[in-house]
């Protein structure tokens, strides 16, 4: 795999400028969906709000939709103890919630009312958050970690990886358990391999990426 040094924001450029030539005709109703997948420890967010900001530059409508607003409830997520690593890989994100609730509405067609967090992880509550309206045109991004795999309706779809090394460096103490699942995410999903661009980021400071895959 052939990676070039990059900084975020002249990706968030690139990408910025691959969306805006591949956006909806005027007058579409059709939204454009783009995913930052990525484990925690590479915190996806740092290009999503670097992609969003870009966009806006450029007078685009964006929303940004964290993955992590979409935890399913602490009695679920548990049910096979707090360190499942079966249930971590299928159990822990309503993804049924994401189809519902994000993708749907900015379906063709949709109404472009797009719930932007469903439950909050800290009080193990629902959110209540209000509808957020995406005017037609608009860019939908969803960011964090485990979205590959699910076919959730991406127009570009990027992969932040780290080496084994530096994943388990930069994870938490208390995430650690989490790591195997994210060994087998990467040999059954294979994200490097259908994403449409890689980003290495074991140095978050010097990041380095494919470009975008034709």
């Amino acid at each position: 795999m052939h990676l070039e040094a990059i900084t975020w924001q002249r990706m968030a450029e690139r990408l910025a400028g691959h969306l805006d030539d591949h956006r909806p005709a005027d007058g579409e109703a059709v939204w454009q969906r783009a995913g930052i997948d990525g484990a925690p420890a590479a915190d996806t967010g740092v290009l999503a709000g670097h992609l969003a900001e870009e966009l806006r530059r450029r007078g685009r409508a964006v929303l940004v939709v964290p993955a992590e607003g979409f935890l399913r409830p602490a009695s679920l997520r548990y049910e096979f103890g707090r360190e499942d690593v079966e249930s971590y890989l299928g159990g822990w994100y309503d993804t049924a919630a994401l189809w519902r609730e994000v993708f749907g509405p900015t379906d063709p067609g949709g109404t472009g009312r797009v719930l932007p967090d469903l439950w909050d992880p800290v009080t193990d509550r629902a959110t209540r958050s209000p509808y957020a309206p995406l005017p037609p045109g608009g860019v939908l991004l969803v960011h964090g970690p485990l979205l590959m795999g699910h076919w959730f309706p991406f127009d570009l779809c990027v992969h932040v990886r780290l080496s084994p090394a530096a994943l388990a460096r930069r994870t938490e103490e208390s995430a650690r358990w989490t790591l195997p699942a994210f060994a087998r995410y990467e040999a059954e999903t294979d994200p490097a391999a259908t994403a449409d661009a890689v980003v290495r980021a074991d140095d978050p400071r010097h990041p380095a990426w494919t470009g975008i895959r034709t």
